[in-house]
């Protein structure tokens, strides 16, 4: 192989790996995600600020501290943890119909499939099925759809009025935190606080 060859292999392995990253990540989202939750996602900030502003100035101050707690957990490197396994989780609702509202615990569970990690809320009326996508270091994309206990779980895009997307977080230890921006109905941002069992 003469220099010149190595040289235009060399230039075009580094290429390939400079752009592997956002292969992997960027593009799979991509083309995964409806455009309406794109725009969700591109608004997730200010959602995200304006939805926690309307909950500190209007909902209950016991429940506005329990917000408080559940988001002092600054995000912790989460790409290759370990999260299968069975979870406490609760949904904390932020602005809209009401200032802040916060559920019960009830149990969800993140396995494995064909797709990878999978994330289901097992119990409650109001129920949720998803999976996830590497973003960054400290956050997965989130991307599922809601449904009620007695109807069959929604795949992701085929209801666009059941469809959820977000980002997840790992937290502290067995700690999770998954913050949906602009949810179809009720509040502005829902968070679901996640406890491994």
């Amino acid at each position: 192989m003469s220099r010149r060859s190595i040289a235009l292999f060399a230039a075009a392995l580094v290429a390939m790996l400079a752009a592997a990253p956002a292969l992997a990540t960027g593009s799979l989202a991509e083309r995964t995600l409806t455009a309406a939750d794109k725009a969700r996602l591109a608004d997730f900030g200010t959602s995200r600020s304006e939805a926690i502003a309307e909950a500190n100035s209007g909902g209950n101050p016991s429940e506005v501290s329990a917000l408080d707690g559940i988001l002092s957990g600054k995000p912790q490197p989460i790409l290759g943890v370990d999260i299968r396994g069975t979870y406490r989780c609760r949904t904390i609702k932020l602005g809209g119909t009401l200032p802040l509202t916060m559920y019960d615990w009830f149990s969800c569970r993140i396995d494995e499939d064909d797709l990878g990690y999978r994330l289901v809320k097992t119990s409650g009326s109001q129920r949720l099925s998803g999976h996830f996508i590497d973003d960054s270091r400290t956050r997965l994309l989130y991307y599922g759809a809601a449904h009620y206990s007695d109807e069959k779980p929604k795949a992701y895009g085929r209801d666009a009025d059941s469809n959820q997307v977000g980002y997840f977080y790992k937290v502290g230890p067995g700690r999770y935190r998954l913050e949906l921006p602009l949810p179809q109905y009720e509040s502005k941002f829902d968070i679901i606080e996640l406890v491994k069992r």
